[in-house]
């Protein structure tokens, strides 16, 4: 065995581990201090705040008494709270002992709080996971812009055409003697671009520098690599974004719709691609995955694909968005993830669509890892995603999760009083295993599933 062709798949695990652990850090940080901050302002004292599980690398104690570590192993963290040690019944009978008679000390703990104390703590980490995606979009937003409105040219992709005719700045105002509707518009604005008549050039009509011209430019949507899907076909045979495709079996393409109907029809059959990069020719072999998508009437379509995702012939100009506007955005995109997870859950349940979109902790790693190598922004985008899909994990009635607590609470506020030890114990080693049952699961998808 050559020891030094293992060097890159070595550094590449080397990569997904340290991006998979980055990632799961910040999210169980965020998370884990929506419970401790929640809690220290109702009046709830924390014993621990720690990183990680295991062995402890790293504490101290502050001037409150809360002693904040990070332990050896990376995969989650946790608070606990005065009274709050003894996972089966919820109570750490030492703790509450200590507190007696004492009323303040008894408050401080998490089961001598008040009710509303204690779900609101409960209830933050999740609400933080939900806030922290939503800043991210909304700051996505603020730095990268939105699109301006009409259709401007930004930067122009390196194309291997030369007939171009557009520049940096123009304003379309028409393509084809058609009026370009408003982006506003979506459904005019779809149905336009859908009802281009494909052909290598198209005829634009511009402002340049207030003065109306007629350029030919190229096919307004060519099949450019913007965007690449973690663990797909074309990231697997090495595709990059910026690359083009210029040629299926043989056969020139000049459109991204080419492409697309050529996976799609192709039924999983392989793909001989000519890609152009910079100048150069590459000729890459790829098999389609079957890939089970969210459909806007909130259900799912199957669909053969190869994992990449297409673009304009330019960026387009952007404008800053105002903060609300932003904001907003953040708020809709969180929104989107949640209804698409359970609307993905359901239709797995049902058997529309196949278990193996649930990915366990080997998929997250590798999807982390491929999203760190696209840049910054993307991995930044992919901590946001997983964000909003741990706080929604953590609100399920599942005992054991945060949302298993609350549906506790919850009974609690009802009956007058909380459910009684034993019923707790039974309850959260149930959850406990409903849980653990759930990750082996998502593993074995990881490691059985195409």
């Amino acid at each position: 065995m050559d020891i030094l062709a293992l060097i890159p798949q070595f550094g590449g695990l080397i990569w997904t581990i340290a991006a998979f652990v980055l990632a799961l850090s910040v999210i169980v940080a965020i998370h884990e201090y929506g419970h401790y901050i929640v809690g220290r302002w109702s009046g709830i004292h924390a014993d621990v705040f720690s990183l990680g599980f295991g062995p402890v690398l790293w504490s101290r104690v502050d001037r409150r008494g809360t002693r904040w570590q990070i332990a050896a192993l990376p995969f989650g963290g946790f608070v606990k709270f005065a009274g709050d040690a003894n996972a089966a019944s919820g109570k750490d009978e030492a703790a509450m002992a200590e507190a007696g008679d004492d009323p303040a000390k008894l408050r401080a703990t998490m089961h001598g709080a008040p009710l509303w104390a204690r779900a609101a703590t409960v209830a933050a980490g999740p609400v933080f996971n939900f806030a922290l995606s939503i800043a991210v979009f909304a700051a996505v937003l603020l730095t990268s812009g939105v699109t301006r409105d009409p259709l401007t040219v930004g930067t122009l992709h390196p194309l291997p055409v030369e007939t171009r005719g557009l520049e940096q700045g123009d304003v379309i105002t028409a393509i084809n003697g058609i009026t370009m509707p408003s982006r506003e518009d979506t459904d005019a604005y779809s149905g336009f671009l859908d009802g281009l008549d494909p052909s290598p050039t198209l005829e634009y009509s511009v402002l340049r520098d207030g003065d109306a011209l007629d350029v030919t430019g190229t096919w307004l949507m060519p099949p450019l690599v913007s965007g690449l899907a973690p663990q797909s076909a074309a990231m697997g045979a090495g595709l990059e974004v910026g690359d083009v495709i210029s040629g299926i079996d043989g056969e020139p393409v000049f459109a991204f719709d080419q492409l697309k109907q050529a996976v799609e029809g192709g039924e999983g059959a392989p793909l001989a691609l000519t890609v152009w990069r910079n100048g150069e020719t590459l000729d890459v072999v790829m098999t389609p995955k079957r890939v089970d998508e969210p459909q806007q009437d909130g259900g799912f379509a199957t669909n053969w694909r190869i994992g990449i995702s297409g673009g304009l012939a330019f960026d387009p100009a952007t404008q800053t968005p105002g903060m609300g506007e932003a904001v907003m955005g953040g708020v809709r995109q969180t929104l989107r993830i949640i209804e698409g997870s359970l609307s993905g859950l359901g239709h797995m349940i049902t058997g529309a669509i196949s278990t193996c979109n649930l990915s366990g902790p080997i998929g997250i790693a590798q999807t982390s890892g491929a999203m760190a190598s696209q840049g910054a922004e993307s991995f930044i985008w992919f901590i946001a995603v997983l964000s909003t899909a741990v706080g929604l994990l953590n609100l399920f009635p599942v005992p054991a999760l945060d949302g298993g607590h609350l549906v506790f609470y919850a009974y609690e506020a009802v009956a007058g009083k909380p459910p009684s030890d034993r019923a707790l114990r039974i309850l959260m080693t149930a959850g406990l295993a409903m849980v653990l049952t759930l990750m082996l699961f998502a593993l074995g998808n990881d490691i059985f599933c195409p």
